[in-house]
């Protein structure tokens, strides 16, 4: 039977975003993938233009309408509060799974993708309080704990630890913004570890959708967190290196 790893989030008409990119990541990793669509977007490359959560009792049936056999869940923006408690809900109810989180608080031309305040609190509150991996960007980790901009690895490692020490199983604090090199750290109750790379020339959009679904592809293939996060890494690197562009008229899926 096939490796299966399911998506719940947000939509983006283009597929540069999203559960749709999720769709196409799975694809080239050769696994099985199902979704549960959490909100609906109208975006372009430029900007967003609306956005609408789906009420929360048709995510919560398409959450239980998925298959049991589900290696790996990879959940995105759920735009609303009450859709967030729906998802920690279900999760819940499947402890022990593997969850990667990428909380989802912008577009990449800096939109909020969220209803209001209320979201955020309810995703560091409740959702991020399950034994779930983490994936945010600096931006994102400071919206989450109320925390000032992060600027260095310092600061990094301190949210990494606040994260896993509410409740997350581990926090990959996503450095792509730092001045200089880039650099991810993964923190878990063990400790934190450094990803370095050298920076590259090009660039790509959707790259945090791009790592939180190829991490969860790594995951659901059987490998451990750290070669998880070193694979995941290297995969977003070659998309980079390559000139990829998730887009309708330019892409290499």
């Amino acid at each position: 039977m096939s490796v299966i790893v399911a998506s719940i989030g947000s939509t983006h008409p283009w597929n540069i975003a999203g559960v749709g990119l999720d769709a196409r990541v799975a694809a080239e990793y050769g696994v099985g993938h199902v979704t549960a669509v959490a909100g609906i977007s109208a975006q372009d490359a430029e900007r967003v233009t609306a956005v609408l959560p789906v009420p929360g009792r048709i995510l919560r049936a398409q959450l239980e309408s998925l298959p049991s056999g589900v290696a790996a869940y990879r959940v995105g923006a759920l735009i609303s509060a009450e859709n967030v408690r729906v998802v920690a809900d279900f999760l819940r109810s499947r402890a022990g799974m593997c969850v990667v989180v990428d909380p989802v608080l912008g577009s990449s031309t800096g939109q909020a993708l969220w209803m209001n305040a209320a979201y955020i609190d309810e995703l560091r509150d409740v959702l991020l309080h399950l034994p779930v991996i983490v994936t945010p960007n600096l931006d994102e980790a400071a919206l989450l704990l109320h925390a000032k901009p992060l600027r260095d690895r310092e600061a990094m490692i301190t949210a990494g630890t606040q994260l896993v020490a509410a409740g997350a199983r581990a926090a990959l604090v996503k450095g792509g913004h730092l001045a200089g090199d880039p650099v991810d750290i993964l923190t878990t109750a063990g400790g934190t570890e450094t990803f370095e790379g050298s920076r590259l020339a090009g660039s790509m959009r959707g790259t945090g959708c791009v790592l939180a679904m190829s991490l969860t592809c790594e995951l659901a293939l059987g490998r451990e967190l750290p070669a998880a996060v070193s694979n995941a890494r290297a995969y977003v690197r070659s998309k980079i290196e390559a000139g990829t562009r998730f887009g309708p008229l330019q892409t290499a899926f």
